[in-house]
């Protein structure tokens, strides 16, 4: 690294290691004011329905591309009837509209949405920063921002590069910032997506402070006859998060990180002690006794769910991420990592009772931490019609039918590989992918329109979900790496990051975990298991057609790939992806 470089991070380091170190003093005073949320009553607050934006318009019943303004606002918002009002970042078409979550943006296959992000933020964050992990730093103040549409399929100066971030006003720009509009294609299969902020080591507290939204894309002559629930009342976004709070009303986040004379803030994961959806915590939502459908995503910085309803009713699974199933599986629980999207069909006519609780039992972090409590174990509720009534609604045998994943097709193999380092009290510093940090040259470059093999080794003891920008991938195998000689082959890695080196296929060849029914499809994040070879088949290309991308994925700023537990994203746990012809 070039030395000035190295001289100035230190530099920032020292300043915001004394400014924490105050900060750390008056932790105490901070957590002594935390809010119980076990004082807060559940279910008191309606589900809300995010404000909906068309991302096209019709012109004498034509559908034609549309321009949509949509701000980031600092504003107040109201998370339960109990708490006072929240300081927020939120989007929307003017500070008095936005919500968190943002509005839901509905687009149209085949009619172009272009989209203007604008930063109307405050000089000075809501919530804790550390400079030490090598955030965005404008040089005149101001907060970085840059809006990533997760699941998305389109151009690199449209993809929120990490660091094409912007300041309010534009007043300044991150190193790969190319414009203000961002176009987005909507040429990709249909399905559901997310959008939310993807600043450089800003991630986790942007996101944390409320900048996130639902985007889905409907294709009707290739929807229609499904016939799946359909209208605002029986098709809704989920968007699930965890919070914390003071007494005051705003968030609360830890001021002292886990290894203060390192990252004096940054911490490994976090969790909130209140399950919000669609901006309420522990919302009700009653419903008639016929089929809903939920598009459910979780927007948590590092949280888990594993979704199960309290009397046993099913949920119908028939899309994951941004892609339908070839056909629906019926379930009882879902594990969802963050970021993930599952596309659920629920039919509360096979309810047995009048009240059902959407309910959770992921331990946190997950695989291996601590079981749920009575707050952080129960989601929303639904409250059941007596009444029986027509459902015109189905749950078809099929639904759309995308390419197999057929490894011979192939290009090559990549080895990807996930480590932890730690202090030596044993507490996480950073994560890399492949041992590099993220500003390292580039080593993953794949050709537009091939597939590619990507074994993904996880030495860590985590589950992390691992998310790729642009490719869509199906998950072949899980194989668990054999415990006798793992120490050993993880010091090779962590030496040298060489798979074949250190002898991959000596040491995989343990228990293969059968991936779960409803997410053998096209996925845009996968749960990668801790001491497990994940192979997936990684595809450049559309899934639904053999056209090329009406964009070159080749120009600048390129792509990333990272883990989405958000504290690790920001904390050098991602590489950039670059697309050659």
């Amino acid at each position: 690294m070039d030395s000035m470089l190295c001289r100035r991070r230190m530099n920032i380091a020292m300043v915001l290691i004394l400014t924490l170190t105050w900060l750390g003093g008056i932790c105490g005073e901070f957590e002594e004011q935390l809010f119980e949320v076990g004082k807060l009553k559940m279910f008191v607050d309606e589900l809300p329905d995010m404000p909906r934006l068309h991302g096209f318009h019709s012109v004498h019943g034509v559908l034609k591309p549309i321009s949509l303004q949509i701000g980031m606002f600092y504003t107040k918002w109201k998370f339960h009837r109990d708490l006072p009002p929240t300081p927020v970042f939120a989007y929307g078409t003017s500070r008095r509209s936005a919500t968190v979550p943002g509005p839901t943006i509905e687009a149209v296959y085949g009619v172009d949405t272009y989209v203007t992000w604008r930063n109307h933020l405050p000089s000075s964050h809501i919530l804790p920063l550390d400079l030490t992990i090598s955030p965005a730093a404008p040089k005149y103040g101001g907060i970085p921002t840059v809006v990533h549409l997760h699941g998305g399929i389109h151009e690199p100066s449209s993809d929120g590069n990490t660091d094409a971030w912007f300041t309010a006003g534009f007043r300044e720009t991150g190193p790969k910032w190319t414009k203000t509009t961002m176009h987005y294609e909507n040429m990709q299969q249909p399905g559901n997506m997310w959008y939310h902020d993807h600043a450089m080591g800003l991630t986790r507290v942007n996101l944390l402070a409320g900048l996130v939204g639902a985007y889905i894309l409907r294709h009707n002559t290739v929807e229609a006859p499904l016939r799946l629930p359909t209208g605002n009342e029986f098709d809704r976004p989920l968007v699930v998060f965890d919070r914390s709070f003071r007494k005051d009303g705003s968030i609360y986040m830890n001021a002292t990180g886990n290894n203060p004379s390192i990252h004096p803030q940054w911490q490994p994961e976090y969790f909130g002690d209140a399950i919000i959806v669609n901006g309420k915590a522990w919302p009700r939502l009653s419903v008639r006794r016929r089929k809903y459908r939920f598009r459910i995503i979780n927007a948590s910085n590092a949280r888990f769910f594993r979704f199960f309803f309290s009397n046993g009713l099913d949920f119908v699974v028939v899309g994951s991420d941004s892609a339908y199933l070839s056909k629906p599986v019926t379930t009882k629980s879902v594990l969802l990592s963050p970021s993930e999207i599952v596309d659920v069909v629920v039919d509360f006519s096979k309810s047995p009772s009048r009240t059902v609780v959407l309910a959770n039992d992921a331990p946190y972090p997950y695989p291996g931490g601590d079981p749920v409590n009575e707050e952080s174990g129960k989601v929303m509720k639904f409250i059941v019609s007596d009444d029986y009534e027509a459902d015109t609604w189905t749950i078809p045998n099929k639904l759309i039918n995308y390419p197999p994943a057929d490894v011979s097709n192939a290009v090559l193999t990549r080895y990807i590989s996930m480590y932890e380092y730690v202090s030596d009290s044993d507490e996480p510093t950073h994560l890399y992918v492949n041992g590099l940090p993220y500003d390292a040259p580039v080593t993953e470059t794949p050709k537009a329109g091939t597939t590619e093999v990507w074994e993904v080794i996880n030495l860590t003891e985590d589950n992390h979900p691992l998310h790729i920008h642009l490719g869509l991938f199906k998950v072949v195998e899980q194989t668990a790496l054999l415990a006798a000689g793992l120490e050993e082959f993880t010091g090779c890695m962590t030496k040298y990051n060489d798979a074949v080196m250190c002898r991959i296929s000596k040491y995989a060849r343990g228990k293969k975990t059968a991936v779960t029914a409803h997410e053998r499809g096209w996925k845009n994040v996968f749960k990668m298991m801790p001491g497990h070879v994940t192979r997936i088949l990684v595809r450049f290309s559309y899934i639904h057609s053999n056209a090329s991308y009406p964009f070159d994925p080749t120009q600048e700023p390129g792509y990333v790939y990272h883990c989405h537990i958000l504290d690790h994203e920001d904390n050098m746990m991602m590489r950039p992806l670059k697309v050659i012809k």
